[in-house]
């Protein structure tokens, strides 16, 4: 039995205890599957054990081993400790009923992540009149490598289990486990897609938003040759008893100087090469049985509805974070299209960008292959297919590092949090905050928790014929195919598993 008293709750594994405040009740550090060590160690997440008494839930609980996010950020120690499978929810009615609820999938490269980045923060967003929950999940090796013996895609089964714990608990703090959706952005997009094409994923939400989805999902062979380049730095093979004895850090240490290894190494691995991260999820055929194009294509999640949408200038944050403006010619611009572009891109590119400098072009083509036409393409899949589909574009050019990153990768996260002094906002906003972002962030918000509670942002739904794109700019309208040369070039491109 579940019941609420004062900033209190009952949950199916016991009583917690949160904090409010202006309003919203939030409880932080709950947890939803059981530590995923010791006899737990890369295996299928198991239910967490109840407890007696009252458990204080007011702090976040530790992040999956990882390594620094960025230079400068700490990396994961032991000391925070392993028990990371821990959810957090934001009420603004604790204690009522029927609330839409809006249920956050980090990202992160599938590398790292947590939900207690401040960026993350629920306070702003639940304030619309949403019960909003975050959680953490398992990222690197420990989630998302290919380990012999062990489930794949572990990351992704933290996801279900975490999406269980919400149809189960959520009614409690005044949320419809009837009108869940997911929504996240990067990796947490790319998750978020997979859980589209995922059977044990059905029936445990209604709606989805996915903003810039990679299109790096892996073959298993592919995966398989990765964690043993990861492992070999250890001195051991990528199965469940090389890996029993190895501890997390040493892992997270073995992935970083794989990665290092991996950037610009086309010859070697690929186009990964120009990620990274050496991680994705993985087409196992079981966990994960097809990539989310073909599943969306073939009718999966035809009944749901999906909100879907990029960045315009999405790379320029990786240019940024490797220290590569002012570095890039027309040499590197040759090579990227040689290793990514489809047949005819190059071609096609060259023509239609003949006056763009040549660092523009190569984040253009990096921007259209890593997020930009994965998510035009599942748009299109999952229009074709009969399921209602909005698409969107965030265009407006942030000030943000000196006016350099523009629309870049993660400005669209403080805009949908209404966190725009926090974390990743003090690089991709800056200081002072521009009245546009404030005005851009009431208009995400407005749109999401309408799309959560309705199913309708505010837009004409998408065709792939008209491919009608809400256009979120310092002039926000409704535009007819914006990027209408990029999916020209990528039109007949499969992302097919990389192999």
């Amino acid at each position: 039995m579940s019941s609420v008293t004062g900033a209190e709750a009952r949950i199916t594994t016991g009583r917690i205890r949160g904090r409010a405040h202006d309003g919203i009740t939030v409880f932080k550090g709950v947890p939803y599957a059981a530590e995923p060590f010791g006899r737990n160690r890369l295996a299928a997440p198991v239910p967490a054990a109840s407890w007696d008494g009252t458990r204080e839930a007011v702090a976040f609980g530790p992040r999956a081993p990882q390594a620094a996010m960025v230079p400068g950020f700490p990396g994961w120690t032991p000391a925070e400790g392993l028990d990371c499978l821990t959810v957090n929810v934001w009420t603004p009615d604790h204690g009522g009923s029927g609330l839409p609820v809006m249920v956050w999938v980090h990202g992160g490269a599938y590398l790292v992540g947590t939900s207690s980045q401040p960026e993350y923060d629920g306070a702003t967003l639940a304030a619309e009149g949403v019960v909003v929950v975050t959680f953490n999940y398992r990222v690197g090796m420990e989630g998302f490598g290919w380990v012999e013996g062990a489930p794949a895609n572990r990351g992704l089964l933290d996801q279900i289990a975490a999406l269980r714990w919400v149809q189960d608990n959520i009614a409690v703090f005044g949320g419809d486990p009837g009108r869940v959706t997911v929504f996240g952005e990067s990796a947490g997009a790319g998750s978020i897609a997979a859980l589209l094409a995922m059977p044990a994923a059905r029936g445990l939400f209604r709606r989805a938003i996915a903003q810039s989805v990679p299109g790096t999902y892996f073959a298993p062979e592919f995966a398989h040759r990765l964690s043993t380049a990861i492992t070999a730095e250890v001195g051991c093979g990528p199965t469940v008893a090389d890996l029993a004895d190895v501890s997390p850090e040493v892992l997270v240490a073995a992935a970083e100087a794989m990665t290092a290894k991996l950037q610009d190494d086309h010859p070697t691995w690929g186009p990964i090469a120009s990620t990274p991260t050496p991680y994705s999820p993985v087409v196992d055929g079981e966990v994960l049985p097809t990539t989310p194009w073909r599943a969306l294509a073939d009718g999966a999640g035809r009944d749901l509805e999906l909100i879907v949408g990029f960045n315009r200038d999405e790379f320029r944050l990786f240019l940024a974070l490797a220290g590569r403006f002012g570095t890039l010619g027309d040499g590197h611009v040759t090579k990227i299209m040689k290793h990514l572009a489809p047949p005819g891109g190059a071609a096609a590119y060259r023509a239609a960008h003949r006056h763009t400098p040549a660092e523009d072009l190569y984040s253009l083509v990096l921007s259209d292959w890593l997020f930009r036409m994965p998510s035009a393409h599942l748009a299109d899949a999952h229009a074709a297919a009969g399921g209602k589909t909005f698409a969107y574009e965030l265009a407006w050019p942030s000030p943000g590092l000196k006016g350099m990153l523009r629309a870049c990768h993660a400005l669209d996260v403080p805009l949908t949090f209404g966190t725009l002094d926090k974390g990743v906002a003090e690089l991709v906003i800056g200081e002072p905050v521009p009245d546009e972002a404030v005005e851009l962030s009431a208009q995400f918000r407005a749109a999401w928790t309408a799309f959560a509670t309705t199913g309708d942002p505010g837009w004409p739904a998408y065709n792939p014929a008209g491919a009608i794109t809400h256009v979120f700019d310092t002039f926000t309208k409704d535009v007819r195919d914006p990027q209408a040369l990029s999916r020209r070039v990528w039109a007949a491109h499969r992302f097919d598993p990389l192999e």
